[in-house]
């Protein structure tokens, strides 16, 4: 499985694709630019352009790699010289998970430095007026790639099941976009606001916050930009709730691209 996970990283590195998505990371040259244009929450504002920089640069690469990586083996018929190897397919395919999710990690902690640095500058430029809790914004980068990660593993599910490259791609996009809105969907269909619902309407949003990932759980903007606490007790939550959920899809997708016929 290692050598899958290297042979991963070493194929995403050449890949155009990520370059590409890369070259954005150029962003963050103007971002203490932009924030200058705050006269009072200039720091507040390098900090909110950085983390959603960030969000963004992984959302890309955690669709098309995660969507992509797997099909493209099954198209060009790389699996059928891989998997003539003494290797499992259900060894194949996490190793392939592992090396995107592992470069998203690497990912992240680049352009969390870049991200440091800005915020480093801006702040020196112009004091915040309160202080900047380094260890937050860290570990909402972190929590970040983790939210990402679990994108990925949806993305390899859809890629399992499907043929071509349209539902891998566009089934991320649109688990991520419904999961991102499933905890205010769940509080809005429990508060009293919600009694012209039908209880059909309640019952299927209830299901769908249970069945979708709740993408919510992993955000932590609002803590680093504004110097929050961060609640133990939700933080262990949320690592419990990915390491489960994760593994979860993962073995769904492992039992069906081990039945899944190679053409």
């Amino acid at each position: 499985m290692t050598t899958i996970i290297r042979i991963t990283l070493k194929g995403i590195f050449r890949d155009r694709v990520f370059q590409g998505i890369m070259v954005t990371a150029g962003a963050f040259l103007l971002i203490p630019v932009i924030a200058s244009l705050s006269m009072r929450q200039v720091t507040e504002l390098s900090l909110t352009l950085s983390l959603s920089l960030i969000s963004f640069i992984l959302l890309l690469l955690s669709v098309f790699l995660g969507g992509t990586s797997l099909w493209k083996d099954i198209e060009r018929r790389y699996t059928f010289s891989v998997l003539g190897l003494p290797i499992s397919r259900q060894s194949y395919m996490l190793g392939r998970f592992g090396g995107v999710a592992l470069f998203v990690l690497l990912a992240a902690a680049v352009l969390g430095a870049a991200a440091f640095a800005v915020v480093t500058y801006s702040s020196a430029l112009y004091p915040p007026d309160r202080p900047i809790v380094w260890s937050t914004m860290a570990i909402c980068i972190l929590f970040d790639a983790m939210k990402y990660i679990l994108l990925i593993a949806v993305a390899f599910l859809f890629s399992t099941v499907s043929t071509s490259f349209f539902l891998p791609v566009f089934g991320t996009i649109a688990t991520f976009l419904a999961g991102g809105v499933t905890q205010q969907v769940y509080e809005f269909v429990n508060s009293p606001a919600s009694k012209a619902l039908s209880p059909f309407v309640k019952l299927l949003a209830t299901g769908l916050y249970y069945i979708l990932p709740n993408f919510g759980a992993f955000d932590l903007k609002v803590n680093a930009i504004y110097g929050l606490p961060l609640p133990a007790n939700g933080l262990f939550l949320s690592v419990a709730y990915f390491v489960v959920y994760v593994g979860l899809l993962l073995s769904v997708a492992a039992a069906i691209f081990a039945r899944r016929e190679m053409r």
